[in-house]
């Protein structure tokens, strides 16, 4: 998912190092966590794999070199196919991975958010209706969480459709258009 998030994030422009770690903080605080020990080796790895290049080198504000960083038409392409892909993982990850997913909707075409959004709307709709998402006893904190989650996953649901139909209703993004993010709760 860092991955992922950090390649969308430099698609929008070249970021050096520490400037990639605050903003990957500020957007995606909800669905992953960032520290030093995980963005460097990641900048290692996706310029080993030229996904990744160094655009040039600054001096930062206590005289050192900094690297900024810019993505490469391979990194493009391994970014959309991590875009489009539907990885197995676990309830939580995969909430994650479409969070920020969601935040990058607009460098796909149309067809690709509404069959992504679609995708997802039908995981939480069968997750909804699995049997398996009621208490585990009759514990009134056991019931009272599951009563949350129920809620918030009609909560999810509804913003899913919201999302879906503005989506195949309006007009097609252009470079002048600006992103819109929507949160869940909007």
């Amino acid at each position: 998912m860092l991955e992922l998030a950090a390649l969308g994030l430099l698609q929008r422009e070249p970021l050096h190092g520490y400037r990639l770690k605050q903003q990957l903080e500020l957007l995606m605080s909800s669905c992953i966590s960032v520290n030093y020990g995980t963005i460097y080796p990641l900048l290692k790895r996706l310029e080993k794999r030229e996904e990744i290049a160094v655009l040039t080198e600054s001096a930062g504000e206590s005289g050192s070199q900094r690297k900024i960083y810019s993505i490469t038409p391979e990194g493009q392409k391994f970014w959309r196919q991590q875009m489009l892909a539907y990885p197995h993982e676990s309830w939580v990850n995969a909430r994650s991975r479409f969070l920020i997913k969601f935040l990058f909707f607009s460098y796909l075409e149309s067809a690709e958010r509404i069959k992504l959004l679609q995708y997802r709307l039908m995981v939480c709709q069968l997750r909804l209706g699995n049997r398996e998402m009621q208490p585990l006893s009759s514990d009134p904190y056991d019931t009272r969480l599951w009563a949350y989650c129920g809620a918030d996953l009609q909560r999810e649901i509804q913003w899913l459709e919201e999302q879906l139909s503005y989506e195949q209703t309006a007009p097609p993004l252009t470079k002048t258009t600006p992103l819109q993010l929507f949160s869940i709760g909007d």
